[in-house]
């Protein structure tokens, strides 16, 4: 069995989820803001449904969790990082449940968070 080096490992489409875990999040202007805690994924479709990220602090201290739709994170080859158009403000204001760490969010919760960031600021 051949062995994938890295030069054509970083060119692949396709990427493990312990890979992403931990991987930088930067703003619209490429600011580093924060990182990937872990993936949700529907069971059935295999989806990823949202990423539950860290923002803020330093080294994890005083850092807020966020949970944001999977289809606000584009994945940025420059900056070996995912961006995102979300701003500060909308993470402010987002509901209080997407702040949660521990716990799975309901179909309710995830659509109401869905909404939330399809809506203009």
């Amino acid at each position: 069995m051949a062995e994938m080096g890295t030069s054509s490992a970083a060119s692949h489409p396709l990427i493990e989820s312990d890979h992403i875990e931990g991987t930088a999040v930067f703003d619209a202007n490429g600011k580093r803001i924060g990182t990937i805690k872990r993936l949700v994924i529907e069971k059935v479709s295999g989806h990823v449904a949202y990423a539950v990220t860290s923002f803020g602090g330093f080294l994890g201290v005083g850092s807020e969790t966020h949970t944001i739709p999977w289809e606000h994170l584009h994945y940025d080859t420059k900056l070996h990082g995912y961006r995102t158009s979300i701003t500060a403000e909308q993470l402010r204001q987002a509901p209080e449940f997407s702040r949660r760490d521990e716990a799975l969010l309901s179909g309710h919760d995830w659509q109401k968070l869905r909404d939330y960031y399809m809506e203009p600021m």
